[in-house]
């Protein structure tokens, strides 16, 4: 039977909260009139975080993830928990299994023996123990290792995020804005047969990957709403935006929003495999043969997964939030 909890007046530690996903959970969670501890490797890198909040209410503490010791003094006295960590590249001790896997082992031990009545892990879409790619593999054992110490956790696997702060349109903004060539990952060239009729050929293929990119605001809507439900406990969530789009799609999404035309050309998933190792090879990690993996699979919701609708949240489409971010790529209009 699951213990009272409130979320008003209580304690929650947030891992990774000066983040992405974390600057838009803090300004939440403070609203609720939470105290909120942002578990990180730099303070001095939260305290941005702090305004959102009353005198005292939003607390930076530096954190190692790797370091046991400070993961438990993070998590001493708190009633909630939030997981945000994760990385996209390796770098020295910070490898994919220590993030991804030992780190949310130890919150998750740490929370349990702690007490906490809440804990929240953010995962990603995708994670499976038998995929190609390290990222989504250690994502897999991570979720593992979370529900064996702590089987009341809350597992949230959001699609790509999106939003003000992203990776994702906005990288492929910044190229259309500099690059006469937009590239659209991972679609191949295909020859299409069909009976009685002459062949037809795609030069974009089946449009590459698909995804179903989420806003960043509904996914830090969603870890409140877990929080604040005992029957979030314990259950797996996977979080998509309302629309499935190809990289095709995503990418004359961006267009249209910024007002340019450009030349698209497929960029097949064996060249990016190439271009990649090359990268890696002189120390430049734009793009890893780890994340060519991952445009191996779609990035979308299971037909029969919990997801938004399960937590009351109505999510919002990317055609209403670009507009709100991406206006600054857009082609200066001559002036008459």
């Amino acid at each position: 039977m699951a213990l009272p909890f409130r979320l008003a007046g209580s304690q929650v530690t947030v891992f990774g909260g000066s983040g992405f996903v974390g600057r838009h959970l803090v300004r939440r969670l403070a609203a609720t009139g939470c105290i909120v501890r942002i578990a990180v490797r730099h303070p001095d890198r939260a305290l941005f975080l702090k305004p959102l909040g009353d005198v005292g209410q939003i607390v930076p503490l530096r954190v190692d993830v790797t370091n046991e010791s400070q993961i438990a003094a993070a998590i001493s006295g708190a009633q909630a928990v939030v997981n945000l960590v994760g990385i996209l590249f390796e770098r020295g001790k910070y490898s994919f299994d220590a993030v991804h896997h030992d780190a949310a082992a130890a919150i998750a031990d740490a929370a349990k023996g702690a007490g906490v009545l809440r804990l929240i892990h953010v995962s990603a879409l995708g994670a499976a123990k038998n995929s190609e790619s390290r990222y989504a593999r250690t994502k897999a054992l991570g979720e593992e290792s979370v529900l064996r110490a702590f089987p009341e956790a809350t597992i949230l696997r959001p699609s790509v995020i999106f939003g003000p702060e992203d990776g994702f349109f906005n990288l492929i903004a910044v190229i259309a804005r500099m690059s006469p060539i937009v590239p659209v990952m991972g679609a191949s060239p295909q020859l299409l047969f069909r009976e009685g009729a002459l062949p037809e050929f795609k030069l974009f293929g089946k449009g590459g990957p698909r995804f179903q990119p989420v806003y960043v605001g509904d996914v830090a809507e969603a870890i409140v709403r877990a929080l604040d439900s005992a029957e979030a406990q314990g259950k797996r969530y996977e979080l998509g935006g309302p629309r499935v789009y190809t990289m095709l799609d995503v990418v004359q999404l961006v267009l249209r929003q910024t007002g340019r035309k450009r030349l698209l050309l497929p960029a097949p998933l064996w060249a990016l495999d190439v271009k990649a190792a090359l990268l890696e090879l002189i120390g430049l990690k734009l793009l890893t043969r780890d994340q060519v993996r991952l445009l191996r699979r779609d990035n979308v919701v299971s037909r029969r997964a919990l997801s938004f609708s399960d937590l009351r949240i109505a999510p919002a489409t990317a055609e209403i939030i670009l507009p709100t971010y991406l206006s600054r790529f857009r082609r200066p209009v001559p002036a008459a």
